[in-house]
């Protein structure tokens, strides 16, 4: 059974210790490079984050326990001149995940694929990528990202009506991402006095590259034009860091039906880390964000209500270990026939950092979700779920 083999890893991990268990501190791994002449530089990197997990949720019927994961490659052909220009072709391609481990991006192949030039009066980027307010933004502190409860890109539940992540339904997302990788243009400052500012614009939903190709999905309530503006500051005051972000986002509804309208979307954002000593380090931040896209959804934003997130997390830092938690909550302002849903979450993860490519992590989260009406499959409108797991991020 996996349980028996994750507490007897656990077990092993407790007693022995992750550097003695697996005996991997000096060992790595770094991204392939091959120089192609001229210049010309390829860089291939990757990462895959995988999960063993056992759940309390209350589907009696089912297993409470199982494994997700993920896997990406990342591919960047990069030329240098003399000038101090840099240009390059970006990409990141989705080479597997499981319908527990689906990302916001839709779980496309392509994730990413987009040109980039850098100059001393800045970046400009354009293709499939990150809008400039999610770039620039700061959330608060993890251990690991892969299973955060902020943005997860993998969850331990599953919908039984459904077969898919139960968070489908509704997750925390605390940074402005209504672009997610559609195709846009973006330019960024150079970071002057701490100060970064930057924007995008998606001139649809369309993912093919290259912008104005197409009108995405012919789909009611599809939003065009998508712009947004970014700043993010970084400054030193003495042993503590502070980072600090602010993004915001507007779209037109390109098909609009009754009591829908264009998106506004807007976050703020914050983390300070404190050095203690040479081994010591805390962080502590969080995030608030507001649109008013139900549940986050840019082809469903109506005219009243509004859906928010929030996200406050801390971890500490000891040599190679990191131990943190998070709390974070979000509602969506029901509409049209739609429910009005909330949702309450909670994590603490104990992380290791074996060497430069390997982390381990033990953790625990919970997920309270309230409906003003109709039901969950339960037959009722509150459902709680509690999950402890232990993962294994592996990046190149």
């Amino acid at each position: 059974m996996i349980e028996t083999r994750l507490l007897a890893g656990l077990a092993l991990l407790a007693a022995m210790g992750p550097a003695q268990a697996l005996d991997l501190t000096s060992w790595s791994l770094s991204p392939y490079e091959a120089d192609l002449g001229n210049n010309v530089t390829l860089k291939v990197n990757g990462a895959f984050d995988g999960s063993a997990y056992v759940n309390d949720e209350p589907r009696p019927s089912l297993d409470p326990s199982g494994v997700t994961g993920t896997g990406w490659v990342g591919a960047v052909l990069e030329r240098d001149y003399d000038s101090g220009l840099q240009l390059s072709l970006n990409s990141v391609f989705e080479v597997y995940h499981d319908r527990l481990s689906v990302d916001n991006y839709g779980g496309d192949f392509v994730q990413k694929v987009y040109a980039r030039a850098q100059t001393g009066l800045g970046r400009i980027e354009i293709g499939n990528e990150d809008g400039a307010a999610f770039a620039l933004a700061v959330t608060g502190p993890v251990v690991e990202g892969f299973s955060s409860i902020d943005n997860s890109n993998a969850t331990y539940f599953r919908d039984p009506a459904t077969g898919l992540a139960f968070a489908d339904i509704f997750a925390l997302n605390s940074a402005v991402e209504s672009s997610l990788n559609y195709a846009k243009i973006s330019y960024y400052t150079p970071r002057l006095f701490g100060i970064e500012l930057a924007a995008s614009y998606t001139p649809s939903e369309g993912k093919d590259v290259v912008p104005f190709l197409n009108n995405g999905p012919q789909v009611a309530n599809r939003q065009k034009s998508i712009w947004e503006a970014a700043a993010s500051y970084n400054g030193y005051f003495g042993p503590v860091s502070l980072n600090l972000s602010a993004g915001w986002s507007v779209g037109h509804d390109d098909n609009k039906t009754a009591g829908h309208a264009g998106l506004t979307d807007y976050s703020f954002g914050g983390q300070a880390d404190y050095a203690l000593n040479d081994d010591w380090k805390l962080s502590l931040g969080g995030a608030w964000r507001h649109a008013n896209a139900y549940r986050f959804d840019i082809n469903d934003v109506f005219d009243i209500g509004a859906t928010t997130s929030s996200h406050v997390s801390a971890t500490v830092t000891h040599g190679a270990w990191i131990a943190g938690a998070e709390l974070g909550q979000g509602s969506a302002d029901g509409s049209l026939g739609e429910p009005t849903l909330g949702l309450h979450a909670a994590s603490a993860t104990l992380g290791y950092v074996v060497n430069a490519n390997l982390q381990i992590d033990l953790g625990w989260e919970q997920f309270l979700y309230h409906r003003d009406r109709g039901t969950f499959y339960t037959g009722l409108q509150r459902i709680k779920m509690n999950a402890g797991f232990l993962n294994f991020e592996f990046k190149v």
